[in-house]
């Protein structure tokens, strides 16, 4: 059974979550603070989606966010919020949430981006994620060009997860925007070439043979050949 997590201070709004959730025949489990959550979600290795609030107890949801990223945790996460503020928004997004959800909200919102996160989930024997000498592991968050680690930044790697997911396929800014920066994202679709940019000189500027590839008038596309 599908398992979801709802970090929520409100006690009756967790638990109206909780109900609706198990009603559509998810198994979900809440927590009420900050820290709580942190260790509920490096203790459990059986949850497939988070809804988590940004104003908590003890430690932010943003705190949250950061601590769980960092320890290499790949569940999508969907930030619930009360704050409208575009800032407020891209920080969570830059720190490795998936969406977002403004407070209030309606529940057959939630529900549907409930169901497209799960629908993007790749599947347990599918977390290594290769293109020749290019290996991405999705549980760890880690990439390998041959021998090198490469670091990139959260944004860069989901941007790169996406491109590898859709292989020799041309895909739009558009497209990359809704799926790496969410399709509420309000500012320019420039930031595409720009993160492009930055993933090309890590993944292939150092390297003989690109991956990444532009495609005139189009797009982008991640592919082992030349187009």
């Amino acid at each position: 059974m599908t398992k979801v997590l709802i970090v929520e201070d409100e006690k009756k709004l967790a638990r109206a979550l909780q109900l609706e959730l198990e009603y559509e025949g998810y198994e979900a489990e809440s927590v009420l603070d900050g820290k709580e959550a942190v260790e509920y979600i490096l203790r459990d290795t059986s949850l497939d989606l988070i809804l988590l609030d940004i104003q908590l107890p003890g430690l932010s949801g943003f705190e949250v966010l950061r601590r769980v990223r960092r320890e290499g945790v790949r569940i999508p996460i969907l930030l619930l919020t009360a704050r409208d503020e575009v800032h407020d928004k891209v920080s969570g997004l830059d720190l490795g949430a998936n969406d977002y959800l403004t407070k209030p909200f309606q529940i057959e919102e939630l529900l549907a981006r409930v169901r497209a996160h799960l629908r993007q989930q790749p599947k347990q024997e599918e977390n290594i994620l290769i293109m020749e000498e290019l290996s991405v592991n999705l549980q760890t968050r880690t990439v390998r060009r041959g021998q090198d680690l490469i670091e990139l930044t959260p944004r860069e790697f989901d941007l790169l997860v996406f491109l590898l997911k859709n292989e020799n396929q041309v895909l739009t800014r558009d497209q990359i925007i809704e799926q790496v920066w969410g399709y509420d994202y309000l500012g320019d679709t420039n930031v595409v070439d720009v993160y492009i940019r930055y993933l090309r000189q890590k993944i292939d500027k150092p390297y003989s043979k690109p991956y990444i590839h532009t495609i005139r008038g189009v797009g982008y596309s991640a592919r082992n050949g030349q187009v």
